[in-house]
């Protein structure tokens, strides 16, 4: 009883002295983006990133606060195994990754006279990262209590933020549905931490766990995933925003989706004895389909190719539950809980090679006024189409890089 009730007061000061600490910092340097047309626009402010904010949306707002909460709350809580409370803890760290996630994007794009300008734009991007966040935590759930979890969702903010900084800003990627900032980096940053927090002497009573799942969390899971059918083609189209160019990403993610899900159907009865996929294996393959598309989406895919990714994703991410996941646990020592690795990582990973192969194929004549807004660079002739692939690649490794790294200090 001593320990718990220390636990809570450690919460409990945890969280005080962060609020007041964020308090502070709005109070000192946070402001909302000033109105005015682009030709007001101060050159030392991102003037493309505060348009978007004057003209964004309140729908596509909605979409992606919903998506973030209820689809990822609800799919990465397991609340069937861990009770209300991991629920709970999810959305703590939310509410506060968000706070610090407007801060630190708006030291990095928006500091101006020693202020920083918010609007829609920056609150969307701030749900990106809290995204990330939750991914990671799927790979660590129930081994690490809400006070780590929250120091966890604040070093992660920080280096997803920096992350997307050099990835975005300054190498000039194209990745409008964070193939690689949310869905890659959130997975393997997840699965180092899971690494370095590895407990031997758990893992049969984690295992025991696992298999006496019941029927509640296949009830949750249909929440979640009807959510992810209705909000994830928005999520994944919200930073295209100019002149319908959101067409492509909101067909190509839906057409993946639905390829990925009849893939399931195809391949769990061969794997598992149930004639009929569980809907937790319908949620996995919802979510690797659409994250596939987080860097193609925008890009030339066609619906055929969207649908070729979508079935081929669908197929891998079942394959790797049944055949890589005991090797990561075993071989490698990584306890994967939600299994990120099979529905965020390597989709991510695919979808950035999936992009990096439509880049070489980007050309005035296919894309049209389209190749300005989705690889500027080429467009203006700075870039050719080969270094912008190569960037497009090397812009997954250095992802890799940062997301192994952050996690094993973070762990």
């Amino acid at each position: 009883p001593g320990h718990t009730a220390a636990s809570r007061l450690r919460l409990s000061a945890l969280c005080f002295l962060l609020q007041i600490l964020l308090v502070l910092l709005f109070a000192a340097f946070v402001r909302y983006s000033p109105e005015g047309s682009a030709g007001q626009c101060p050159p030392q402010l991102n003037c493309s990133r505060r348009n978007q904010d004057s003209a964004f949306p309140q729908p596509r707002f909605q979409d992606v606060h919903i998506q973030v909460l209820l689809s990822l709350g609800l799919l990465l809580a397991l609340l069937g195994r861990y009770g209300p409370g991991s629920a709970a803890v999810s959305i703590l760290s939310i509410a506060l990754a968000v706070q610090w996630a407007v801060l630190i994007r708006g030291f990095l794009y928006f500091f101006l006279n020693g202020k920083i300008h918010v609007g829609a734009q920056s609150v969307v991007s701030a749900d990106f990262c809290t995204a990330a966040v939750l991914i990671s935590t799927g790979a660590v759930l129930g081994r690490v209590n809400p006070v780590q979890m929250l120091l966890l969702a604040l070093l992660e903010v920080t280096l997803c933020t920096l992350n997307e900084y050099i990835l975005l800003s300054l190498m000039g990627v194209s990745d409008s549905g964070r193939s690689l900032t949310v869905h890659t980096f959130g997975a393997y940053f997840g699965l180092m931490v899971s690494r370095v927090l590895y407990q031997p002497h758990k893992d049969q009573r984690r295992r025991e766990e696992q298999q006496d799942t019941g029927q509640q969390p296949d009830v949750f899971a249909v929440v979640g995933t009807i959510y992810l059918w209705i909000f994830w083609p928005s999520f994944t189209s919200t930073t295209t925003v100019h002149d319908g160019a959101d067409n492509w990403a909101v067909l190509n993610t839906y057409f993946s989706l639905v390829a990925s899900t009849v893939a399931t159907f195809i391949l769990s009865p061969v794997l598992y004895e149930e004639s009929t996929p569980r809907m937790v294996q319908i949620q996995d393959a919802t979510l690797a389909g659409m994250a596939v598309m987080g860097m193609a989406g925008e890009m030339l895919v066609t619906p055929f190719g969207a649908l070729i990714a979508g079935f081929l994703v669908g197929l891998i991410s079942p394959l790797g539950f049944r055949f890589f996941t005991p090797v990561l646990h075993s071989r490698l020592k990584i306890q994967d809980t939600c299994g990120v690795h099979n529905i965020h990582g390597l989709p991510g990973i695919l979808g950035a090679l999936l992009g990096t192969l439509l880049t070489l194929l980007a050309t005035a004549d296919t894309y049209g006024d389209r190749l300005e807004l989705v690889f500027p660079l080429v467009a203006q002739g700075s870039r050719t189409v080969t270094d912008q692939a190569l960037i497009q690649l090397s812009a997954l490794l250095l992802t890799l890089l940062l997301a192994t790294l952050g996690g094993c200090l973070t762990g």
